[in-house]
């Protein structure tokens, strides 16, 4: 029977030929119409096959009270045929469904085997079949709803396709029933047709917009009293039938055909624009779609169906991501229809806030966006309601990790998810949306101490929390007002009182996916176990922030905070005098004991301040470099004046017996040196001279009352060329500044500071030293016995000058230092084992140049020491090692040094490192491999002899040793003789060169260790650059004149 009934729609619909061309397309449609509609009747009552269908259409009919036989339209004739014959499919397909569904289960000698398919339902209809009935919807909806739409309703025929324009010519509005009428009849049957699942999929898929739109205007549209279309009744039937089938489709396409109904803006863009194809909607229709689109974004899951309708098949571009603002901007909007303003935002910002937690890669990120924007655009517009309802739940964890008690929270404060998702929703929020306002910042700096301290848990392991903590934290020093940022610096370092941190109760702990979690701490603690944690936290929140700080490197912040602290270091220094007088004028003995304890308590904490802010200046002077500390000018002024004002503070103070000393001499001649340079810029402008103008204060006191005659000379020269803005200068205002700072050492070089050789240029303990040492003069005239005791004086630094001053004289050739080599080589080789890496390592400069200037002599005592220890009496045996180590450092420097006597004299060294590779430390077999890579590099043509020797060294130590370290230096041995050697690779090593890439082949394949094989690697690019060369020489172009006999 459905065949049958969908034969028939088929001739209905079913195209009968071509049109002559003397006839236009409206004519032809005409005749068309007409065709089909009589060959219908006449097949329905003459052909058997379709006797069913017929009846079947009769009773329809008989039901139908809206028919009309009669009617001089024939569009309209055919819509009522199409609309009989899908209310007759419909009721078949709803009878057969409703008897499949009563139908009894088969008997149990027919049940039917699990993999079988189960019986398809009667309303499935084949694609042909879907294909026909979807023509007769389209009929249906092109000649009997849309013509009679009033304009500005739905989007017109005619901008729909050319072929709709002649569609509404062809309608013959005058002719009975009138418009409303039809319209009212063609929206009940596909409403009628819709009520079985099947065939609402066809309805909806293609025409929701045009029936929609036929409600709206069935249900809604203003008459005058007396031109009415229809009761009040119908008219709230159809208002009922609107509000049903938006509360049936998804909701997001429901949403995107209200838009579409609601229209274009009232002057429409310029023609065949998109705007101008929407066309501009009746108002009482636009306010009819905005109510219901108000209620569609105030339901449950309402934000996100708005996002999705209109972000969904968006392609990322620049178009999406501006209809993404425009979201955003609807949302952070009130609507009209909206009862009160808190009801519609304490339902809407959760909704936001769920927008952030999406997974789905293809929709996070158009989600994300749309929450960020729409949240920054309710803070800046509406900060009260997004403070209460949008940010208060945001950083809810985080709150709870300052508040939290042991009472409501005995075990776990904050799970390590609810963490993770409210650090990540800050990080979009704040640092992806990086629109700073004062809500944000004001909000953040509330919970910034936890983050804080969260981010000094996570730098202890591996955690994803890192990198958003530290993102937030970053984004706001760099956004927030100086003030602000530098309060919050003072408390995160604890110069403040900690405030808004963790509860004290409740500490970080990891959790299993990588995050972390807030939980109870351990109630029974040891007292030093607690203060040892106390030390230890602190310190590590200052290296924290160290950290931070330097990834400020475009920043001012780290300078200023630096220099704020210089501040308050110079505000002490003049209340020191102060403090010292009352304390004299203290009569302790009319005080009561509650008065004495609260002075000593007082005292104990300015200390405690005092030594805080110490141990901070220290750490950043440790860990930040001094170009981010002072970047600009003005902060090198600033330091300059908290410099100078505490040297003025300290000259009439109780503290002025400090101001002669050595160190607050240099102290001062540097900084005023740093200011002469600055002065000596070959371009400074009136900005830079009015900067420096507060350095004149300061700077006169230092003329009239400093005790030292060259400080106030440089003083008053410094301020006469600030004065005059560079017009009066010295003829070398640097000299000046040296020639200040030799006076001041001379005259202190009795104090154990003057023991240092103060030269303008010190040769590093780790490096050649050079040839930069060799014209700087002494410090004074000592004798070499003098300098032979210091060097064995306890104090680390006195022995470490002595040490560089006697590898000078060595450098020199000193005939001193000449006679009493022995003792020189004996006291080197004695702080060979001190525990101060300045002392040995003076020690093994030192030794590296004894053994350049007398090889002969020393390198045999140094490679006995190296082979078998050291061999001086008092040597510690436990200490052996180390200092076979160092021996070996020593014996690295003097092959570098060789140059072109390597030859000559590497064969001992060349021997004793080959067999220190079969020594039972390992340490010892790495550092001769290492040295033996050194020496070879420098061997060239007369390693030739021993290349046999050398290659089954090398490949045995990488087949079979097992410590990974001693592979990597062997594997480092073959890359650095492959470099050394160069293009003389395949003459030198021509007999092993087979036998070596074999062994770094194998290394590649088979060795474990990651560090090894990359070793190998390197070595073979090496050789591959070699072979290259070799195979494929440079071509040169040359001319050659050839003198024929």
């Amino acid at each position: 029977m459905t065949s049958e009934i969908l034969s028939a729609i088929n001739i209905l619909t079913k195209p009968l030929g071509e049109a002559s061309a003397q006839t236009s397309q409206q004519e032809a449609l005409h005749a068309a119409l007409r065709a089909n509609r009589a060959l219908l009747l006449e097949r329905l009552q003459s052909d058997s096959s379709l006797q069913q269908a017929a009846r079947l259409r009769d009773e329809a009919k008989a039901a139908a009270d809206w028919f009309r036989n009669e009617t001089e339209d024939v569009a309209w004739s055919f819509v009522q045929e199409c609309l009989l014959l899908l209310l007759t499919l419909t009721r078949h397909l709803t009878d057969e469904l409703q008897r499949f569904q009563e139908a009894p289960p088969p008997p149990s000698g027919n049940l039917r085997m699990p993999e079988m398919a189960p019986p398809l339902p009667p309303d499935v209809l084949s694609v042909s079949q879907q294909k026909t009935l979807g023509a007769a919807l389209q009929f249906v909806v092109s000649l009997g709803l849309c013509p009679y739409l009033t304009t500005g309703v739905g989007v017109p025929l005619g901008r729909r396709s050319a072929f709709g324009a002649v569609v509404e010519k062809l309608i013959q509005r005058e002719a009975w029933p009138p418009p409303g009428r039809r319209l009212l009849s063609t929206t009940r049957v596909l409403l009628q047709v819709a009520e079985l699942a099947s065939l609402a999929a066809l309805v909806f898929t293609r025409h929701l917009g045009d029936v929609m739109a036929a409600l709206c205007q069935l249900g809604y549209e203003p008459h005058r009293e007396g031109d009415r279309p229809l009761s009040t009744e119908e008219c709230r039937s159809c208002r009922e039938a609107l509000r049903n089938l938006l509360g049936k489709v998804y909701q997001p396409i429901v949403i995107k055909e209200l838009l579409i109904l609601q229209g274009g803006p009232k002057q429409s863009g310029p023609a065949g624009s998109s705007r101008a194809a929407l066309g501009s909607a009746p108002a009482w229709l636009r306010r009819l779609c905005g109510q219901l689109l108000s209620e569609r974004l105030m339901q449950p899951n309402g934000v996100q169906a708005v996002v999705r309708a209109i972000l969904e098949g968006g392609t990322g571009g620049d178009s999406d991501w501006r209809k993404c603002d425009a979201v955003a901007r609807i949302l952070a909007a009130c609507p009209q229809q909206s009862a009160s303003a808190d009801g519609y935002f304490r339902l809407v910002c959760p909704q936001i806030l769920d927008l952030l937690h999406f997974r789905d890669k293809l929709t996070a990120l158009q989600f994300q966006r749309v929450a960020t924007r729409a949240a920054l655009s309710m803070v800046q517009e509406r900060p009260g309601f997004a403070q209460r309802y949008l940010l208060a739940p945001l950083l809810a964890p985080l709150r709870r990790c300052i508040y939290a008690s042991v009472e409501e929270h005995p075990r776990v404060a904050v799970e390590e998810a609810e963490l993770t998702r409210c650090l990540e929703d800050v990080y979009k929020v704040w640092v992806v949306g990086n629109s700073p306002s004062a809500t944000l910042l004001t909000a953040l700096q509330e919970v910034l101490p936890v983050i804080f301290t969260l981010f000094c848990f996570t730098k202890q392991s591996a955690s994803h929390l890192r990198a958003p903590c530290q993102e937030t934290l970053l984004w706001f020093l760099g956004h927030s007002e100086t003030s602000a940022a530098l309060s919050s610096l003072r408390q995160l370092s604890g110069l403040r009182e900690r405030k808004n941190d963790v509860a004290a109760e409740f500490r970080f702990t990891a959790g299993g996916d990588g995050g972390a979690g807030l939980v109870c701490r351990r109630t029974c603690r040891d007292e030093d176990e607690e203060l040892y944690e106390k030390l230890s936290g602190e310190q590590w929140r200052l290296e924290c922030l160290m950290q931070l700080l330097a990834q400020l490197k475009d920043s001012d912040l780290p300078g200023d905070f630096f220099l704020d602290l210089l501040q308050e270091l110079t505000s002490w220094a003049a209340a020191l005098d102060e403090e010292m007088k009352d304390e004299e004028k203290v009569d302790v003995a009319a005080m009561t004991l509650l008065e004495v304890e609260q002075q000593l308590l007082g005292g104990a904490e300015r200390q405690a301040e005092k030594l805080a802010l110490l141990q901070v200046l220290a750490v950043m002077v440790e860990c930040l470099e001094h170009e981010q500390l002072l970047r600009k000018t003005s902060q090198v002024v600033d330091f300059m004046v908290s410099l100078l004002q505490r040297a003025c503070v300290g000259l009439g103070g109780a503290s002025a017996a400090s101001v002669g000393t050595p160190v607050e001499s240099q102290t001062l001649s540097m900084g005023m040196g740093l200011v002469a340079t600055l002065l000596s810029a070959p371009q400074l402008s009136t900005e830079d001279y009015s900067c420096m103008w507060r350095l004149l204060p300061p700077l006169e006191v230092l003329t009239q009352q400093h005790p030292d005659v060259a400080i106030q000379e440089l003083a008053s020269n410094l301020r006469a060329v600030i004065a005059t803005h560079g017009a009066y200068r010295p003829e070398n205002l640097a000299d000046a500044v040296t020639n200040s700072k030799m006076k001041s050492e001379g005259r202190n070089q009795q104090t154990p500071v003057g023991r240092f050789p103060q030269s303008s240029q010190h040769p590093s303990p780790t490096g050649g030293g050079g040839a930069s040492g060799s014209d700087d003069p002494e410090p004074n005239n000592k004798p070499l016995s003098d300098w032979l005791l210091e060097a064995c004086d306890p104090d680390v630094p006195t022995r470490a000058v002595a040490l560089r001053v006697l590898t000078r004289m060595v450098r020199r050739r000193d005939p001193e230092g000449v006679q009493a080599q022995g003792k020189v080589l004996t006291l080197f080789l004695e702080n060979l084992e001190h525990e101060d890496s300045f002392v040995y390592l003076s020690a093994i400069q030192g030794l590296a140049v004894l053994a350049d200037s007398y090889p002969g002599q020393i390198l045999d005592r140094l490679l006995k020491d190296f082979q078998h220890g050291p061999s001086l009496p008092p040597s510690k045996k436990e200490r052996s090692l180390e200092t076979r180590l160092k021996a070996g450092e020593v014996l690295m420097r003097a092959s570098r040094a060789m140059g072109e006597l390597a030859p000559h004299l590497g064969r001992p060294l060349l021997s004793a490192f080959l067999q220190g590779t079969r020594d039972p430390e390992q340490s010892v077999r790495a550092s001769s491999l290492s040295n033996l890579g050194e020496l070879c590099k420098r061997l060239d043509y007369s390693l030739g002899p021993l290349t046999q020797e050398l290659s089954s060294c090398l490949t045995a130590l990488i087949k079979t040793e097992r410590e990974a370290e001693v592979r990597r230096a062997a594997v480092h041995v073959i890359a650095q003789l492959l470099r050394g050697l160069g293009d003389k690779t395949t003459q030198v090593l021509s007999d092993v060169l087979l036998d070596l890439y074999r062994a770094l082949k194998w290394v590649v394949r088979s060795d474990p260790d990651e560090v090894t094989v990359l070793h190998a690697q390197l070595a073979l690019e090496e050789l591959d650059d070699v072979m290259k060369r070799f195979i494929f020489p440079e071509q040169k172009l040359e001319k050659k004149i050839v003198v024929l006999p």
